[in-house]
């Protein structure tokens, strides 16, 4: 350690602070550590992540409207209006990103969050896009089913992003596991419906391909809202 003159103030920088031997690189990434606990974090970050996860649950909503007698055309606009909200979030996110120091989570792992809700949002979107381009006047039973098994899973992500804010990292785990469940639930519905569209043998070839669009599309919705869930776990393990 340098010796400072008496009464002098030692800043420690990794420029002066002598690391053990092989351990440099600790010592500085530590002393960075350190330092950025210091500074004002940018809370405004849990907002933005908080208000994107409840956009994902309005979209679902919103594509469950289907079910409830919504014009394919009005759930069209709809969905639109709420994808350019989620799609938005992102951007001011990213914009955010880009003018703030320190983050309360690692920067990399707030856009990751902010891309896969956004995936959500995204490809409920597609679902409601493919009803209207092919024609689908009406969603079948699967299809409502499966929209409701959307709605609850997104429902899970709004209640579970705000824990990031709280620390409340047992109940982010709980949530994953719920999801999880949830998932599984539309992936039997999904794999259900499919198996009895090739199994009609009269069916009409357009029907099949339409039907099993949109199907697959709320599939992979549900899909991504399950690799939410493993990146709110995967916070939780590395700042728990």
């Amino acid at each position: 350690m340098p010796r400072f003159p008496r009464g002098s103030k030692a800043i420690l920088t990794p420029r002066n602070v002598a690391p053990a031997a092989g351990g440099s690189v600790r010592a500085t990434v530590g002393l960075q550590d350190f330092i950025r606990g210091l500074l004002p974090k940018e809370e405004r970050f849990f907002d933005l992540l908080e208000l994107q996860a409840r956009t994902a649950l309005d979209a679902a909503k919103a594509l469950a409207s289907f079910s409830d007698g919504v014009s394919v055309a009005e759930l069209g606009k709809r969905m639109q209006i709420v994808e350019h909200q989620g799609d938005k979030l992102v951007h001011e996110i990213e914009e955010t990103l880009a003018k703030t120091y320190v983050t309360p989570i690692d920067r990399e792992d707030i856009h990751a969050l902010a891309i896969e809700l956004d995936d959500v949002i995204d490809l409920a979107n597609q679902a409601a896009r493919a009803a209207e381009l092919m024609g689908v006047q009406r969603p079948t039973e699967p299809m409502s089913d499966m929209m409701t098994v959307l709605v609850r899973t997104t429902a899970e992500i709004a209640d579970a992003v705000p824990l990031l804010r709280s620390r409340h990292y047992v109940g982010i785990f709980a949530a994953k596991a719920r999801i999880r469940a949830l998932e599984k639930e539309g992936d039997r519905i999904h794999r259900s419906a499919i198996s009895k569209l090739f199994a009609t043998a009269d069916i009409d070839a357009k029907v099949l391909l339409r039907e099993r669009e949109i199907l697959e599309d709320l599939e992979n919705a549900l899909d991504h809202c399950e690799r939410v869930a493993d990146t709110l776990a995967n916070l939780a393990v590395k700042h728990g």
